[in-house]
């Protein structure tokens, strides 16, 4: 879509993109912006050059550095970035998330993923990606070290500042955490002082048996799949089930699907703008971008992608991800010619697309959407000037107007973890503990 007339895309390097994207964000009254990444490229589908030739996630920049450009010009929009729980040393992310959360006065989630790019294990001097489970095994102890950190570390009347008595942080709450694991040890203490959420609001987006036991133990905000509407409301509930066996209230949850929404004043006006956008789509980047295997256009499109991928001697693998191995490669050509539509797509009227929303709120149980931007910045505009009033007039929306808050705040009306949540099931360091003596 960069190709596009007036998209914007092209400007991600200059500072004014950012700021106006989230001046744009924040009228249209989203909770948040949403910034993906990944630490590699996308090399496996005939190797690097079609990733680089087509712009498919590089160039990209790193997230965290945007966030406080943005939120110096907003005061009640979020920022949800993603990092990864592989490569870099907790620590140094633990201060860094802190910093954001103190400088956006309490506006930041963090997407917890675990890196699925082999490139992005070698750019970390490792020879392949390590094994899904594992990642997760060792997202599980980057979890407990930042929860130690964010939690523990400081009491939360430890920073005083108090002139007259020259003191400015009691050392007495302030404490080491000496972790000691298996993949960390960390002595701390923490940096950074308590902020308004301490632990910024975890995002999570998962489909895999043990990501979603992840999810149901840390994530607050779930990106959530599912073929059908069964589907959706049998993962929500296996893991609202599952954060239950945790000892979390299960309502602490939320549940995201990401949505196209892509809106006219007529039907004719949305199916015009729709059309405009599928010639710009590219089939070449959709397979890079789903890391294929095969080139699916090489094959009879009666083949099932399993035989394909057979005559190839290709495992299942990344298509697994898009695609079901009973699917004919016609209709996986045709699912993304047809711009990947999918269960979560409406173009129409605002009211339409209010019907849908409504739709997918009330049926399938989901909290809200993580909205598809398919042109720059075209997609926010017409949310925020056609599709957010009428969403408002319902009730679906807050008014534009606000007043400032936690992103934790503003999703569930708290600013802090509950005290369900494993971060606060973790032993306190043994200096920070008291005893009675007789």
């Amino acid at each position: 879509m960069w190709t596009a007339p007036d998209n914007n895309r092209h400007r991600f390097g200059e500072m004014a993109f950012w700021l106006e994207q989230a001046r744009l964000a924040e009228d249209a009254g989203f909770d948040a912006i949403f910034l993906a990444d990944v630490i590699g490229v996308y090399d496996r589908f005939n190797g690097l050059d079609p990733a680089l030739r087509l712009g498919v996630q590089i160039p990209n920049l790193d997230p965290l550095s945007l966030i406080p450009a943005m939120a110096a010009v907003t005061t009640r929009l979020g920022f949800a970035a993603t990092f990864s729980t592989t490569y870099e040393p907790p620590f140094a992310f633990a201060r860094r998330m802190s910093t954001l959360d103190l400088l956006t006065e309490g506006r930041v989630g963090w997407n917890i993923v675990t890196s699925y790019l082999p490139n992005a294990a070698r750019n970390f001097g490792l020879a392949d990606e390590i094994e899904h489970d594992e990642r997760y095994e060792r997202a599980e102890e980057y979890l407990e070290v930042l929860y130690k950190l964010w939690e523990q570390s400081w009491d939360e009347d430890a920073l005083v500042i108090d002139r007259e008595k020259d003191v400015f942080t009691h050392p007495d709450r302030v404490h080491y955490i000496n972790h000691k694991g298996r993949h960390h040890q960390v002595e701390g203490p923490h940096l950074v002082q308590p902020t308004r959420q301490r632990t910024p609001v975890l995002f999570q987006a998962t489909g895999s048996k043990r990501g979603l036991e992840f999810a149901a133990r840390h994530a607050e905000a779930v990106f959530i799949g599912g073929r059908t509407r069964e589907e959706i409301r049998h993962n929500i509930a296996q893991t609202r089930e599952q954060a239950a066996l945790n000892g979390r209230d299960p309502n602490d949850l939320k549940f995201y699907v990401m949505a196209g929404l892509i809106a006219g004043n007529t039907e004719v006006e949305a199916q015009e703008k729709l059309n405009r956008y599928r010639e710009r789509y590219s089939v070449e980047a959709a397979h890079v971008h789903a890391q294929a295997e095969i080139d699916l256009r090489n094959f009879d499109r009666s083949l099932t992608i399993g035989e394909a991928l057979e005559q190839s001697g290709r495992p299942f693998g990344n298509m697994g991800r898009r695609f079901g191995p009973d699917q004919t490669v016609g209709s996986a050509l045709d699912q993304i010619a047809s711009f990947e539509q999918g269960r979560f797509f409406v173009a129409g009227t605002p009211s339409q697309i209010a019907d849908a929303v409504e739709d997918w709120l009330d049926e399938d149980g989901i909290d809200g959407i993580n909205l598809r931007q398919y042109h720059t910045f075209e997609t926010a505009r017409d949310f925020g000037e056609l599709i957010a009033p009428e969403l408002r007039k319902r009730g679906r929306l807050p008014e534009r107007n606000s007043p400032p808050e936690t992103l934790r705040h503003r999703l569930f009306g708290f600013d802090r973890l509950p005290t369900s949540h494993p971060a606060h099931q973790l032993p306190l360091p043994v200096h920070a503990q008291t005893a009675s003596f007789s």
